[in-house]
């Protein structure tokens, strides 16, 4: 049982739970593409851009583009390579289906995750994407809070993003058994030629989650096409 409790630390590590910072290596987790923006530049709403993520040579390579909040930092996430090592383990079906869990829901897996804690904030904005060009955002997005399990009260609306990409936008409550707490989470679906893209802000609690809101609206304000 201790074994299969590290392991679900391992994997939890790989997509920066609260107790991971994920930057251990003293490393800025974001490269700014070229021209996208000067860090301490003014985001939409007031809120500081910390430049863009998504373009090739950044941290996170994406079908899309976006700016990322100052003082967060974005770290690329390799679901192929990490779901390999899982399954090489001693209890590699074990560890494989943890990893699966970890970095794959719905129809989409995990591609690049955003830490808030260096900007005082216990969360991430995670990216997620797929396979299917041009394939239905409501669609994906739907499949992806199922896939969540224990949600409840999702509110789905169609929205238009800064850089013209048309996509849907849910709000929803998630319980924890372990915990039994519900929260508020927020996420965003869009269709692209390389696949879905699915942005999704979660928290600690309810409270996070409003207080890094703007950092959400900011990403989603300035995504565009990569």
């Amino acid at each position: 049982m201790a074994g299969r409790v590290v392991v679900a630390l391992t994997l939890a590590a790989v997509l920066g739970g609260c107790a991971g910072s994920g930057d251990g290596d003293g490393k800025a987790g974001v490269s700014a593409s070229a021209g996208a923006g000067a860090r301490g530049a003014k985001g939409t709403a007031g809120v500081p851009s910390g430049g863009t993520i998504g373009a090739s040579g950044s941290d996170c390579e994406l079908p899309v583009t976006f700016d990322i909040a100052a003082s967060w930092k974005a770290k690329g996430i390799d679901a192929e390579t990490e779901l390999s090592k899982a399954s090489q383990k001693p209890d590699g079906d074990l560890s494989a289906a943890l990893a699966d869990s970890f970095l794959r829901q719905g129809p989409v897996t995990a591609a690049c995750e955003i830490d808030a804690k260096p900007a005082g904030h216990i969360g991430f904005l995670r990216v997620w994407t797929g396979k299917g060009a041009h394939a239905d955002a409501g669609t994906v997005l739907r499949q992806f809070v199922t896939a969540e399990d224990n949600t409840s009260k999702a509110t789905y609306r169609s929205v238009r993003t800064g850089g013209g990409l048309s996509g849907v936008e849910v709000d929803y409550l998630y319980t924890s058994k372990l915990l039994d707490e519900t929260k508020k989470e927020t996420a965003l679906a869009v269709s692209t030629p390389d696949g879905p893209v699915v942005l999704h802000l979660g928290g600690m609690d309810t409270e996070e989650h409003e207080a890094m809101r703007p950092a959400y609206e900011l990403a989603k304000r300035t995504l565009k096409l990569a």
